[in-house]
């Protein structure tokens, strides 16, 4: 099923500098480059040209290293930053067309924002910052603390209510944003290096909770982040920026295993792939032929059209052919799969390829793949996975 597009972005420059309007026709062309613009006319290209589509309930993450445009980008959702030109739509309203009264209902109600350095009010305790955006927006206040107790035990606060930020160590901290970020409800969550601050042990339970709250929640997340390990353990989608300009969109499995240029394919070079890479991201389709009726054409003709052919015994694969095996299949095979007693392996789709590799040791090169109700979702051969990794 496909997903309602929850955040669309046309187009979006942003230009830095005295007059943005006097060369944005030369930075839509193409024809200067960003240091180019910086010696000849004291402007700074932000953004050149983005363009995306958020779904609703997905944890986007928007990626680069400093100076990337990352989080330029994210403050254009909520209008902290204007565009030079360009379109943003959420739930299809053009946010650039709101009034006054009507972007600071929307930053109140529809979005929220959490902060790399945590920006809590030092002089407030935790209850009393989690409902200071309650409290703003003119709910009373018994109505804001019953809220905020509420969000403080679903970040897993429960019992710091009355102590003060500095009493908390700073995943702590980052936790009494987050809960003040989802006291107001917003559809969306802007995290912009949410995590960056903290140690890493912190960070990974952060992410771990991040991803647990959002299991539940089915909030619309943009994460930013310079951290790839941190953008594929908890990104549905991944966006990589650099020098403003969006250089790949996609899941991270198909980022890692088909970088769109240089840049993207340096940047993620040093990733394990194996731990990363679901083995469902390689699958290819599948027909399962029962050895009763086996039939070498047949078989054939399947693999020629760049599918697999499991030849089995009462819903149970004896052998899996991926298609760059057509060449190992022949009639012998198919009578030898015949007399067989012992099964292939069958992996679940969710599983990483490491985790995949003792399946593959005991196989014949191919491997059924299934989903977690045993229904069949293809085949992966061992050189697709070799070629990955």
């Amino acid at each position: 099923m496909t997903k309602d597009i929850k955040i669309q972005v046309d187009n979006i420059y942003k230009i830095f500098g005295p007059d943005p309007a006097s060369v944005l026709e030369q930075v839509k062309a193409g024809t200067i480059s960003k240091s180019e613009l910086l010696a000849q006319s004291d402007h700074v290209i932000g953004l050149r040209d983005i363009s995306l589509q958020i779904p609703a309930g997905e944890t986007f993450v928007i990626m680069g290293l400093s100076g990337s445009g990352k989080s330029t980008l994210i403050r254009h959702f909520n209008r902290l930053i204007e565009p030079t030109a360009g379109r943003i739509l959420i739930d299809g309203v053009d946010v650039l067309g709101l009034s006054t009264r009507e972007l600071r209902d929307f930053r109140r109600h529809k979005i929220s924002m959490v902060f790399q350095r945590f920006a809590l009010l030092p002089h407030k305790t935790v209850l009393e910052n989690v409902i200071y955006g309650l409290r703003i927006s003119g709910m009373d206040r018994k109505s804001a603390l019953e809220k905020g107790r509420e969000q403080i035990e679903l970040v897993g606060l429960s019992g710091f209510a009355n102590q003060y930020p500095s009493q908390l160590s700073g995943g702590m901290q980052q936790r009494v944003g987050l809960a003040r970020a989802l006291a107001t409800d917003a559809d969306i969550l802007l995290m912009d290096e949410a995590f960056s601050a903290l140690d890493p042990l912190i960070r990974n339970e952060m992410q771990d909770q991040l991803k647990d709250l959002q299991a539940r929640l089915h909030k619309t997340i943009l994460f930013i982040t310079h951290d790839l390990d941190e953008a594929l353990r908890i990104g549905d989608t991944i966006a990589i920026l650099k020098d403003g300009e969006l250089r790949q969109v996609g899941k991270g499995a198909d980022i890692l295993i088909n970088p769109a240029d240089d840049y993207v394919r340096r940047f993620v070079k040093d990733v394990n792939r194996s731990r990363v890479v679901k083995i469902g991201a390689l699958m290819k389709p599948v027909e399962m032929m029962s050895l009763h009726n086996a039939n070498y054409r047949q078989c054939q003709e399947i693999l020629d059209r760049d599918t697999g052919v499991a030849l089995c015994r009462d819903d149970d694969p004896v052998q899996v052919f991926s298609p760059d095996m057509k060449n190992t299949l022949t009639p012998s095979c198919i009578d030898d799969c015949a007399t067989r007693q012992e099964m292939t392996p069958v992996v679940l789709e969710t599983l990483s390829l490491e985790e995949c590799f003792p399946s593959f040791a005991k196989g014949d090169g191919a491997l059924l793949v299934r989903d977690e109700k045993g229904a069949v979702k293809g085949m992966v051969s061992m050189k697709s996975v070799m070629a990955a990794l």
